[in-house]
């Protein structure tokens, strides 16, 4: 299908090196190793929950990058997330415990306060024509910093107090399918929530015509606008939905998932904005490839506290290089992967 010059993916080809080395990974759990099975339905369910932040960042940056805006600031947006998530439910709680309640609050402000400073971000890109590169370099500098001081002025010290999660939810009937029921309809809401938004991020990106517009918009501005439409406004809105995800996903890991905001070390996002960044090329600027590769790269985290489980002990520095392992193996298998032509690129209008 071809819009004002572009021609978009083939829809049917997504994923496929993610699909492959799951394939892959399945058929080593089979081997008789050591101790019990690597490939367990519960590690699986974890490996769904590590995947969700990432998956959530990966499918908002694609969206932004597809319309020519290249938002490398996803790791900072996170910590932001991950901070205001956690913040905002503490403080609503005050003297009373945290309840489902306020969790819910803290992830819904995580949302607002991260789509706020990406509406600042493509300001600064968009109109003023920064470098996208610096500037969003300069959010996840930010980040790191304000991250943990914040934490500090809050609760004093770089992380929070243990909090509770969002509870999993049970959808009656179709908890009881074998593996599925377990995994989808018997787990974090959240995980549920990024399935969806895999499925409608890919039915928005290649099924109407706003979609049509985001990949004009990146791949050829000028015949977009052209035809009438605002190519800024069309970036506005997709760096503005790729800070909303990835704070969002920052949310889901300090109390979607985690117990609270962690402020050691690079916090407790810990490069998953970086890895999202990754997983939407791997994934082919596809958000149902992206959702795979994110998979993976859960998965992968998972794989390292599987071997432990069942036994196989392997030196840190062996099982911290499995993400990097399947990086090299998608990139093999899936090969090359063209970038938006106008990425990067600020695009001027009559009015400029």
């Amino acid at each position: 299908m071809t819009v004002a010059g572009y021609v978009t993916d083939n829809p049917v080809k997504i994923g496929t090196g993610a699909i492959l080395v799951g394939v892959l990974v399945v058929a080593a759990a089979g081997l008789d190793l050591p101790g019990a099975e690597l490939l367990t339905v519960g590690t699986l369910q974890r490996s769904l929950q590590a995947a969700t932040p990432i998956a959530l960042a990966a499918i908002g940056g694609l969206f932004a990058e597809k319309s020519g805006v290249f938002n490398i600031g996803l790791e900072g947006f996170m910590i932001f997330g991950a901070l205001t998530a956690a913040a905002v439910s503490w403080f609503i709680a005050g003297d009373t415990s945290v309840s489902q309640a306020d969790l819910w609050v803290g992830v819904l402000a995580a949302m607002v306060v991260c789509g706020i400073l990406t509406y600042i971000f493509a300001l600064l890109t968009i109109r003023y024509k920064a470098d996208q590169i610096v500037v969003g370099l300069a959010v996840w500098f930010i980040g790191l910093g304000f991250g943990p001081f914040t934490a500090t002025v809050i609760w004093g010290g770089v992380s929070s107090p243990t909090l509770p999660n969002i509870n999993s939810v049970t959808v009656p009937v179709l908890a009881e399918v074998p593996v599925l029921g377990r995994l989808i309809f018997d787990a974090s809401p959240l995980v549920l929530f990024t399935l969806a938004v895999a499925i409608v991020a890919w039915v928005v990106l290649y099924r109407t015509r706003y979609g049509y517009w985001v990949q004009a918009a990146g791949e050829n501005p000028e015949a977009l606008d052209t035809a009438g439409v605002d190519v800024n406004r069309v970036r506005y809105a997709t760096v503005v939905f790729s800070g909303v995800m990835a704070g969002l996903g920052g949310a889901v890991l300090s109390i979607g998932i985690g117990s609270g905001f962690t402020g050691t070390g690079a916090t407790m996002v810990d490069g998953r904005g970086w890895i999202a960044i990754v997983a939407y090329l791997f994934g082919n600027y596809n958000p149902i490839g992206a959702f795979l590769a994110s998979l993976l790269f859960g998965a992968m985290d998972m794989l390292q506290i599987q071997l432990q489980t069942v036994g196989i002990s392997l030196p840190g520095s062996i099982t911290g290089l499995f993400p990097y392992v399947a990086v090299l193996v998608v990139l093999t298998l899936v090969g090359y992967t063209r970038v938006p032509a106008a990425v990067g690129e600020p695009y001027e209008t009559e009015d400029d």
